[in-house]
């Protein structure tokens, strides 16, 4: 089975070109969803991150995403504590997934931070979503209603689109200037074919 890592910057569209693969029948690890419920159910990973931000990081809802941030964002030193803790426990549950597909022809694994994290090294092919920064930028605004501001910080905390770019095995462009289902079909076939 080819393990088949997708990745983008915020806004880039990686989760819709998910999706359209998730339609075409292939399983799909969200790294980012299961993070985020790893880090509420999880009582080690709750633990260890309990010891390096503090009690206030969970309050009586569980986790406190927007202390988490602001904790966080801005601070690469902090970025790269929460990433060391929260890596290896998505890394572990990853492989529990895997072992449930076994047949498969292939997976993805999908992660905001593929290369940023080195994880890209640990799939077989990478595919990255690209589209330019104003579109990703007004997507993100309007999905979430975040401030420009804010997405650009948290822009600025992953690699540049250019720099994946490098890395990448094949790339998938969501500009809006090219339709995306036929870029996913492509792949899919060259994917399931191999």
């Amino acid at each position: 089975m080819k393990i088949i890592g997708i990745t983008g910057g915020i806004g880039s569209g990686k989760t819709t070109a998910c999706k359209i693969f998730q339609e075409l029948g292939v399983p799909v690890y969200y790294a980012d969803d299961r993070a985020k419920e790893l880090m509420t159910t999880n009582a080690v990973l709750k633990n260890k991150i309990v010891q390096a931000f503090g009690a206030k990081a969970y309050s009586g809802n569980g986790l406190d995403r927007a202390y988490l941030a602001q904790q966080i964002f801005g601070s690469k030193e902090k970025l790269s504590i929460i990433n060391g803790l929260v890596h290896p426990a998505v890394a572990n549950d990853f492989e529990e997934w895997l072992e449930e597909r076994n047949g498969e022809k292939y997976v993805l694994k999908e992660a905001a931070i593929l290369f940023e994290s080195g994880a890209y090294q640990d799939v077989d092919i990478t595919v990255l979503v690209i589209a330019p920064q104003d579109v990703r930028l007004e997507r993100v605004v309007n999905r979430d209603g975040s401030s420009k501001e804010d997405v650009l910080k948290r822009m600025n905390n992953q690699w540049t689109q250019e720099r994946k770019v490098k890395l990448a095995d094949h790339i998938l462009n969501n500009s809006g200037t090219q339709l995306l289902i036929p870029q996913v079909m492509e792949l899919h076939q060259n994917f399931r074919d191999k």
